[in-house]
């Protein structure tokens, strides 16, 4: 296992499914992951970040035909946009698993295998409503009705449903019911938020557990069954074994370093649309190869536009590259983690990423930092070797500090946001409550003057380390602007503070944006 003085930390976004380029609704699972694993790196963790692309299944099929494409020129085209989207929103995965991989491929066709030879998978035949877009079945009592008697729709995404049938493998799902049931009343962290095992409970597990259909046979774009090719194994053994497949988990024997030395996971974080799949196939399948369930599963809320989920369907989407060029990298990324509640959803707009933005960064962070260096500048030359705070201001930074943590470690990453700038807004106003350029004016006062810039610059520093995992470019530049950097960057520099900055003005971290932008 990991070293014992570096706790390991495996966490991963759920895989887009490698279709169409990701909006800004599904690049949330990358910035919210990207923002835990930068925090748990601060806080000394060993992590370990995957992500990645679902590439197989119907619907690349049926749209690389449309498009005169093969699947997979199709899948590569998308997943090199997919890498450029989350390179631009500085992503700092450590590992990208495309299910294409060959080495995905061969230990998904090797689980396959390992849970046939065990008894846990069996052949028969399906019928059901089929929903293309999410690679779903549904039951006659599950489907809704259209808008004929002969119709269907899907009750995820209200889609028309297909009406299939098909000779299939199935896993036994319901054999594996009172063992998750179990692991779920004794592990209260299993599903965040609370709700969300509320629902999964009584909408799937109360009713009973039916055995899951995992191959098909009409359509061949995915990995093929190793003792029946005339079958492709389905999304949820192909798609969700990717987090094990990418460590290196070998079915047929040793598995690799990197499987031993992070799985289980400590942290899945996927959109609410998907919390069934993982919260009720993905552990019942690890029980049947005898692998240790991950910790907690975090089911996020959506980014809507009005009273609808953002999608490419309805034509209600916001592009990262686009909202980025107005607001930047950092400023978006704020927005997303800023607005989205623990436990709900968003209403996304430009408007309301304006306001955000103006209020949040140009108004009370930017202008800390810019008030402050200018200040600095003008009575210590931009040089302050600091000394001891303002006693009350002192205790509001080691709280906003200690709340900060306490909500990151929830996952409760909007109030942890709001915590430091609680604190920004009390530096503004301690900044008008001591009156500095009024203190200037007496030499007498020189003491008091330096104990207000040993206080804010002590607060900026902490703003900076704290704001790090959400705005990795920004924090930088606000460490840069109080000449602080290396060791200062660090978790550990927040109890101590610097002893000494060299302050220097620099543009306007958070340019104002005015509404017509």
């Amino acid at each position: 296992m990991g070293d014992v003085t570096m706790p390991v930390f495996f966490l991963t976004t759920a895989i887009p499914y490698a279709s169409s380029l990701p909006h800004v609704g599904n690049s949330h699972d990358a910035v919210l992951a990207d923002a835990i694993a930068r925090y748990r790196r601060l806080r000394g963790d060993d992590v370990f970040f995957l992500t990645g692309t679902d590439e197989h299944g119907l619907k690349i099929q049926r749209k690389a035909e449309q498009e005169g494409k093969t699947p997979k020129q199709l899948a590569d085209e998308v997943t090199s946009g997919l890498k450029d989207t989350w390179k631009l929103l500085n992503i700092s995965n450590d590992a990208f698993i495309r299910t294409t991989d060959p080495h995905h491929v061969a230990a998904v066709q090797g689980i396959f295998q390992k849970l046939y030879d065990n008894g846990d998978i069996y052949k028969s035949s399906y019928e059901g409503w089929y929903c293309t877009p999410d690679e779903s079945f549904y039951t006659d009592s599950q489907a809704l009705a259209g808008d004929t008697p002969e119709k269907r729709v899907c009750p995820d995404c209200s889609r028309e449903l297909e009406r299939m049938a098909e000779d299939a493998y199935f896993f036994r799902l319901s054999k594996y019911a009172p063992a998750l049931r179990e692991h779920i009343e004794s592990h209260p962290d299993f599903l965040l938020p609370p709700q969300r095992k509320n629902e999964m409970v009584n909408n799937f597990l109360e009713p009973g557990l039916q055995d899951l259909c995992v191959t098909r046979s009409s359509f061949n774009w995915g990995i093929p069954v190793p003792f029946d090719p005339a079958h492709v194994i389905y999304v949820w053994i192909d798609a969700l074994s990717n987090y094990i497949t990418a460590l290196g988990y070998n079915p047929g024997g040793e598995s690799g370093e990197l499987f031993r030395k992070y799985w289980p996971a400590a942290l899945h974080i996927v959109g609410k649309d998907v919390v069934r799949f993982h919260f009720i196939y993905w552990p019942c399948m690890l029980m049947a190869l005898g692998l240790p369930l991950y910790r907690t599963l975090y089911g996020h809320g959506f980014h809507n536009t009005g009273a609808d989920k953002m999608s490419k369907t309805a034509g209600n989407v916001y592009y990262p590259a686009e909202l980025a060029k107005t607001f930047g990298v950092d400023g978006l990324r704020y927005y997303m983690l800023r607005e989205m509640p623990f436990s709900g959803d968003n209403t996304i707009s430009a408007e309301n990423i304006t306001t955000r933005y103006n209020q949040d960064l140009a108004n009370d962070l930017g202008n800390l930092l810019s008030r402050t260096a200018a200040m600095t500048e003008k009575y210590f030359g931009g040089k302050l070797t600091l000394g001891p705070p303002d006693a009350e201001m002192e205790k509001a930074r080691a709280e906003a500090a200690e709340l900060f943590a306490g909500n990151m470690d929830a996952l409760r990453v909007q109030q942890a946001l709001a915590e430091v700038f609680k604190l920004v807004s009390r530096c503004n106003k301690y900044i008008d409550e001591s009156a500095p350029w009024a203190l200037a004016k007496d030499p007498s006062r020189e003491g008091e003057l330096r104990a207000v810039f040993s206080t804010l610059l002590r607060c900026l520093h902490t703003a900076a380390v704290l704001l790090s995992p959400v705005m990795p470019a920004a924090a930088a530049a606000m460490l840069g602007s109080l000449g602080l950097g290396g060791e200062y960057a660090a978790w550990g520099s927040l109890e101590s503070g610097p002893r000494l900055c060299n302050v220097t003005k620099t543009a306007a971290l958070f340019p104002r944006i005015m509404p017509s932008q």
